[in-house]
């Protein structure tokens, strides 16, 4: 336990430490929704559901570090449990990823976000019932958790000053998932943020 506080400590310190000598630092927040292929057949091998649809709320932080690049990290989850064909049992997909981030500019009002990186998916099951436990670590979910790639862009309009709208697309390539007909997964929607620093 002492081992796991003294790297979060550190983390923790280079995180400040690189937020301190940014250039710039966004902070977003937004909605979209997935879309993902259906299936063709239902089998076991080929689940019946696709890993689309519904709001998506997501938030964002961008540090710019050196010029226009920097580092994105972002996350997007379901608002509302769905529930799992053929076993009446709710159903919740978290995506995170950190990502290398290009921020070119086009004059004072457009720009553009361009990452790529990594991440995870926990695909949350709610057991719809909460056991009789006594102890911090109870829960009424399983978690089933996949890596993923991610690709993600964005045009930004300043508004306001320094805040702006992004229209944005991501996809995600998520290994392994098997819950669902798709290891491919498109996120569109925008955001709307606000920068500090160099504009």
């Amino acid at each position: 336990m002492r081992k796991f506080a003294l790297v979060a400590a550190v983390c923790a310190l280079a995180i400040f430490a690189s937020l301190a000598s940014a250039q710039q630092v966004d902070v977003m927040v937004g909605g979209g929704t997935l879309f993902s292929s259906s299936p063709y057949t239902a089998s076991l091998n080929q689940p019946v559901i696709a890993e689309k649809g519904g709001p998506y709320p997501s938030a964002s932080l961008d540090v710019l570090l050196y010029g226009r690049y920097g580092l994105n990290v972002e996350g997007a989850w379901k608002y509302k449990q769905g529930t799992y064909p053929g076993f009446d049992q709710g159903y919740r997909p978290i995506l995170v990823d950190a990502n290398g981030l290009f921020q070119p500019r086009f004059g004072k009002k457009f720009g553009l976000d361009l990452m790529v990186g990594a991440g995870a998916e926990s695909m949350r099951f709610y057991q719809g019932y909460s056991s009789n436990c006594f102890y911090a670590s109870c829960s009424n979910f399983l978690s089933s958790n996949h890596f993923l790639e991610h690709v993600g862009g964005g045009i930004r309009y300043y508004f306001y000053h320094r805040l702006y709208i992004r229209p944005e697309v991501h996809y995600y390539h998520i290994h392994n998932n098997i819950e669902f007909n798709s290891d491919n997964v498109v996120r569109a929607g925008a955001s709307i943020g606000y920068t500090f620093g160099r504009k």
